[in-house]
Parts: structure tokens; sequence; C-alpha cells
């Protein structure tokens, strides 16, 4: 992984190039960055810098042998963790290394990919990954051996938040204490998410997301788009790379959030003193609740996003609305009054509310039929 062929953040790339021409490698870093930013990229390329010994801020020195290992993601002193899930060939006790072929492949197709992404590669269905006491065992060997190359080993732990307590706590001795020469690079979009005694023991790196010209300039060289159309994605991705290419190759006819959401709306809209119509949104929630827990989490975010960009649209901030419903006859600024200060706390508490007790396995058709009456409710509010 080049450091040029990572979008922006040019102060973090000479951050951690310089300190590490410098000899002053941090034992354990985390970057805290939201999706789509280029965490993991600037991750690969920063242990590909050190592993290999390059210098003068790019990853193009003398070893070669030690940057080809890198083009495949194969360097034996990089070491992962990252969630998984128990899948048809791997029914208990999954660990990151038994799907070490699919990782390599998730990286190499796109690194600024998400953690939808890479669920949707396992395969999740109703279940939520996790980086487990397995994992932490596992690093535990890999880093009490002699690097391969006689060097630095890394240990990249990507979604770290994503660590259970058991595994957490594991690692805390290691973290704080790592054998020489060994470099922990933990990667989180949810700094909070992490335990405290694990934050302390890193020196914090943040991610901005990207700028709409960044983007823009990368559809247009990266991906042959049109300029026009690559300023009109940038602006809708909102920072996130992923999801400009999401955009752009329209990636989401499997899960068509938008057309969920106005279902979902319209109904609860027609419920209001409408008894049979409470029986649409009980199907809806049938449906929804029918998909895998991080489907539902993630439509759950889409729709605080959608009654956002409503609120704004409201209140007649339209250079911070980006959204163009595709979702025939519905538009946004007719939706727009019916989201205001006097009920958007109230249903962003709500479908946060919602999204808390999916993710710890509460029955999806209670939690989103709770939701949906009381939508019906607050949509009303005036």
């Amino acid at each position: 992984m080049q450091f040029s062929e990572i979008l922006g953040q040019e102060h973090i790339k000479n951050h951690l190039t310089r300190s590490a021409d410098l000899g002053r490698i941090p034992h354990a870093q985390l970057f805290v960055g939201p999706e789509g930013s280029g965490t993991l990229a600037m991750a690969i390329a920063y242990a590909q810098y050190i592993l290999c010994g390059n210098q003068n801020g790019e990853n193009s020195g003398t070893n070669q042998a030690c940057n080809l290992k890198f083009q495949k993601i194969s360097h034996p002193d990089l070491h992962f963790a990252y969630p998984t899930v128990t899948t048809e060939e791997v029914k208990k006790s999954p660990k990151s290394i038994d799907f070490i072929t699919d990782w390599r492949k998730f990286i190499t197709t796109n690194p600024y990919g998400g953690l939808f992404d890479w669920y949707a590669i396992l395969g999740v269905q109703n279940k939520q990954g996790e980086i487990r006491v397995d994992d932490a065992q596992e690093i535990l060997k890999a880093l009490s051996l002699k690097s391969y190359e006689g060097g630095y080993k890394i240990m990249l732990i990507w979604m770290a938040d994503k660590l259970n307590i058991s595994a957490s706590n594991k690692l805390l001795k290691l973290l704080e204490e790592p054998p020489e020469k060994t470099v922990f690079i933990l990667i989180t979009e949810n700094e909070e998410d992490l335990i405290q005694t694990i934050r302390s023991r890193c020196q914090i790196l943040h991610f901005n997301g990207l700028s709409e010209p960044i983007i823009a300039e990368a559809l247009v060289t990266r991906e042959q788009t049109d300029p026009k159309l690559a300023a009109k994605i940038a602006h809708q991705a909102q920072g996130n790379y992923n999801i400009a290419l999401h955009l752009l190759h329209a990636d989401d006819e499997e899960h068509p959030f938008e057309q969920w959401f106005v279902t979902w709306v319209r109904a609860a809209f027609k419920a209001k003193g409408n008894a049979a119509a409470i029986q649409d949104l009980i199907l809806w929630s049938e449906k929804i609740a029918g998909l895998g827990r991080e489907t539902q989490k993630k439509f759950l975010q889409f729709c605080i996003e959608m009654f956002r960009q409503a609120l704004m649209m409201n209140y007649e901030t339209k250079s911070l609305v980006y959204f163009e419903p595709k979702v025939d006859k519905f538009k946004l600024e007719n939706f727009a009054p019916f989201v205001n200060g006097n009920n958007i706390h109230d249903i962003f508490k709500e479908l946060s509310d919602a999204m808390y007790h999916v993710e710890r396995n509460g029955n999806a058709k209670i939690i989103l039929t709770d939701l949906s009456i009381k939508l019906t409710r607050l949509i009303h509010k005036k």
C-alpha cells in the first residue's frame, strides 16, 4: 500500500513517516476515524513502511521483496484481528485466522470498505461480529515468537471496539508491556466503545472525513467518472469514500433502505386515527425483523440520517441537504414540515433506543413494532 494511494490525511501521513524515520515508533497506536476516511489503508501503509524499512515518506525503498509481500497482504510479520462470526465452514470458536483469505480479498478489493461490507462477505445473517478471547490467545501466541525477518512485528486490530470484555482484559498486559519491537495498531470508528484501560495505553490519532474535492478527484482519476457526477456523489458521500463508491456503482439494490424508509413513514402518517393502517406497520416490522441484525442496525442509522436531512430542509439550510430521493412521488421538501424542533429529539431517542435493543439481541419484531407505533404519534407532533 503506497501512501500516495491514500486519499487526503496528509498531516497524518507526514507524522507517521517522520516518526518512523526518527525511530520514534509508539508501541500502541489507536487510529480513530469515520468509515471511509482511510484508517485501514493508512495502517497497512504504515505497517509496510516500518517492516520494509522504507524511507523518504513512501513505500518504495530498496527492500522490494518485502514490498511485494504487502501487495498480497502476506507479510509474515504483519498479523490481523477483526470481527468474525460462525459460518457454515467455521461452526465453532471462530478466529480471525480462519477467514484470512476472505480478509485479504476484502482489503485488496476496497481498503476503504466498512464493517457492513465485511459482514456481507462473512454472511453474518442474524449474528453479530466480535473479536473473542480465542483471537486474543492467537495474538499472544503470534507475538511471543521471534519476528520472521528479524525486525518488527505488527498486530493490526481492525474495529477494536468489537473486542469483547474477555478479549480486552487478556490483551491489557501485552498492550502495556509488549515484547521488544512489537507494534499494535488499533482501528475504530467509535472510540468511546473501547474500554478506557485500552484507550489509555494507546497513542491516539484522529482522522477526519474526506473533503468533497478529494473524493471527487479520486472518482474522476480512479473510476473514470464524469466530473459533474463525481462532484454530485462527493457531496452525497459526506466525507466517506466507501459510500461514494457504493453510490457510483449502485451497490444498494440488495438493501433498498430508502424504499423501506418511505414505506414506513407513509404507513405511520396514515395510521393516526386509522386502526386498519396499523396492520401495515406490523407487516413492515415483520419484514425488517426478518433481516440480519447488522442490516437492521444500519437501516436504523439510515433512518436517523433521513430525519436529520428533513430537519435541515425544514430549517432551510439547504447547503447541508445532500439526499436526493429516488422513490416515486416522495419529495423531501414535502416530508420536511413534519420534522421539527418539537419532535426531532424524541424521534432520535426512539431510533437510538431501538438500535441499542437490537444490538443486545432484543426481539426485533417487538422493538420495531413499538418504534413504529411511537412514530405515528411523533410525526404528527406540532
